[in-house]
């Protein structure tokens, strides 16, 4: 069953894994983000979300930011030590803060095209179609589990089904680019993110089958 979603939002960052330091974003959204999207306003252990298409509906731009971050954050042992002693690890930000520039988007709009499977872990109740509606009432509700954003929590986005947002529903942009190596999903099981050759024809990027021999990694 397939399912569209529209999203917008002033500004969005999807790093890109080989930018150590500064912040630099993906040309566009990038599949494992759009899945977030949907899982924000749905999510169960008896479905998994697959992003089929995305289009781009607004011209690809770019902005300038320097913000504030945290240059390091609290160690793992630390953390197990606090939470065996009963103690609150803590971690002054004057004395971490780094300033830092960031390549990001601005004024986004895409459409993004899903479908979901039933996983092992679906009960005997559950079925598809009883998903599907949960998904839609929410979506025209605007109801969500947590806040979607665009990249980075404080880049909140909007979202609505485009038959119902759009008076008339905008068409993708007039762009051809290839987009290069981009990341496509991680990999819980091997812990390892997987990348796909991404291409955009006319606004449109087809994204493959996670068990397609283009995804790589």
């Amino acid at each position: 069953m397939a399912f569209c979603l529209a999203i917008k939002g002033d500004y969005a960052c999807f790093t890109r894994p080989e930018m150590k330091v500064e912040r630099v974003s993906y040309d566009v959204i990038t599949p494992s983000a759009a899945r977030a999207i949907f899982e924000s306003i749905l999510w169960k252990p008896a479905i998994e979300w697959r992003i089929n298409k995305i289009e781009v509906l607004s011209p690809i731009r770019w902005i300038n930011i320097r913000r504030n971050e945290l240059g390091s954050v609290i160690p793992v042992k630390k953390l197990n030590e606090a939470m065996s002693s009963g103690a609150w690890p803590a971690q002054y930000i004057e004395d971490e803060r780094q300033q830092r520039a960031g390549l990001f988007l601005r004024d986004v709009h895409y459409r993004l095209h899903a479908s979901f499977e039933l996983t092992d872990k679906a009960g005997v109740d559950d079925n598809a179609a009883k998903f599907a509606d949960m998904f839609l009432r929410r979506a025209q509700k605007g109801q969500c589990i947590n806040q979607p954003y665009l990249g980075c929590r404080e880049f909140a986005c909007d979202f609505y089904l485009p038959d119902l947002g759009d008076t008339l529903p905008p068409t993708p942009i007039v762009d051809d680019r290839e987009l290069g190596w981009m990341l496509y999903d991680l990999d819980y099981e091997h812990s390892r993110p997987r990348f796909f050759n991404a291409r955009m024809q006319q606004g449109v990027i087809q994204v493959p089958n996670k068990s397609s021999v283009e995804i790589r990694g």
